[in-house]
């Protein structure tokens, strides 16, 4: 997780240089508008840095349930900015739609693209890696800004192309209006991801379901009830109540339990499981 917000925030310095030479080029909107959402994704890795240093913190004396959620919040400050970028370039783009102005190098501006393009499909590559391993929410924040990147990248060399071969003028202002539309999509995105892990919100349903099929193929588990999950960062956290034979002793009803832990471990090695067991004859 650490190597990853490293590698985002060199990309996007990286980004940040080769776009605004070519901004300064080619006098192209989109072109700024994808220079003003480098400097921004700079801004949010260099936080997801931060959030990821201490959200990795074990759980301490004050902290019992550890500082996952510290990858939420950081998500809940990426949309902000996200927001703010997504609004300035609606009115950047409004007046080039308002007073169109031809585009210049063209050819420079194409070629920043592509080569923008490539860094970032190498970053979210490894992002998406790292996301398998982790389920980190700040990392998967902060790969959907460089998974729009290359969206809007691919859309700002369509644009170039229609201005600077085809001179439609105002072919720069609409894709810049497309790439603001997309940066408020994301935003929204984040926040709902975030807002997820911050509200205690249980698993998915498929989560939830592989837990009781795990948990109540065990032979000495009756049934199961009041189960309660949720997600803080990179860890899950599990509470159920077992229904087991009245008959059996404390000791087998323990065992039991460890063995439900344990292949709950398996499944979930990010969880921690709290069981409580419960008689039923």
């Amino acid at each position: 997780m650490r190597s990853a917000t490293y590698a985002s925030v060199t990309v996007a310095v990286i980004l940040i240089c080769i776009k605004l030479a070519a901004y300064l080029s080619t006098n192209s909107v989109a072109i700024l508008s994808t220079l003003v959402d480098s400097l921004l994704d700079m801004v949010a890795s260099i936080i997801n840095l931060i959030a990821v240093r201490h959200a990795l913190v074990p759980a301490d004396h004050d902290h019992r349930f550890g500082h996952g959620k510290a990858e939420a919040l950081a998500g809940l400050f990426q949309s902000a900015i996200i927001t703010g970028s997504g609004v300035f370039l609606v009115f950047q783009a409004s007046e080039r739609l308002l007073n169109p102005k031809a585009l210049n190098s063209s050819n420079l501006g194409i070629a920043v693209m592509v080569v923008s393009i490539i860094l970032t499909l190498f970053l979210v590559a490894y992002q998406r890696y790292v996301i398998r391993k982790t389920r980190s929410v700040a990392i998967s924040a902060d790969s959907l800004h460089y998974v729009g990147d290359v969206l809007i990248n691919g859309s700002v060399i369509i644009a170039l192309v229609l201005g600077g071969v085809f001179h439609w003028v105002y072919a720069d202002g609409l894709f810049a209006v497309g790439i603001a539309v997309f940066l408020l999509f994301s935003s929204w995105k984040i926040v709902r991801a975030s807002f997820s892990d911050l509200m205690d919100e249980e698993l998915d349903d498929k989560e939830r379901a592989k837990i009781i099929d795990l948990v109540t193929a065990h032979p000495g588990v009756l049934g199961i009830h009041d189960l309660r999950t949720r997600r803080s960062g990179q860890q899950v956290f599990i509470q159920m109540h077992l229904d087991m034979e009245g008959s059996i002793t404390l000791h087998d009803a323990h065992k039991i339990s460890d063995e439900v832990e344990q292949q709950l471990m398996a499944e979930f090695p990010e969880a921690e499981a709290i069981i409580h067991q419960d008689p039923i004859h």
